[in-house]
């Protein structure tokens, strides 16, 4: 009698276990879902050559593909030459917003920066890549 009480108690448990796959499924797949709601235009941009000591800014497009607001939190540089501004307000689903990297080099020569973007539906920071070359400004002196 103590067997067949153990046995139905797993039988039961094992059971269990099996109903609680699908309701994970469905939150997987609609955490997923969320995570995907921006499309960037361009996730890396080459601006080629730029003058040394003079600020460029470089624009990355994003368009809310989803079905709910997205928020845009905070955009990060990845240095003190790279200022940041981007979209404050609300993007409704199928509007557009943007991020802006200013990039200001001080030393010549090629470059990859990184700016980091965080939205209120996406835990883990897109990043997004500026590179080129960054030539020697002229000093002005002839010879």
């Amino acid at each position: 009698m103590k067997m067949i009480k153990i046995s139905m108690l797993a039988l039961t448990l094992g059971l269990m276990s099996f109903s609680a796959i699908a309701p994970v499924k469905t939150l997987v797949s609609k955490v997923a879902v969320a995570a995907s709601s921006i499309v960037w235009k361009s996730e890396t941009i080459d601006v080629g050559t730029i003058p040394q000591n003079t600020p460029k800014p470089i624009v990355f497009e994003f368009k809310n593909t989803g079905k709910t607001t997205v928020l845009v939190t905070n955009v990060q540089g990845s240095c003190g030459c790279t200022a940041t501004d981007y979209t404050k307000t609300p993007i409704a689903p199928g509007k557009s917003g943007t991020v802006t990297a200013t990039y200001n080099a001080a030393n010549a020569g090629a470059f990859t920066k990184t700016v980091s973007v965080t939205t209120n539906n996406d835990a883990t920071p897109k990043v997004l890549t500026i590179k080129g070359t960054v030539v020697a400004a002229s000093t002005g002196v002839k010879s």
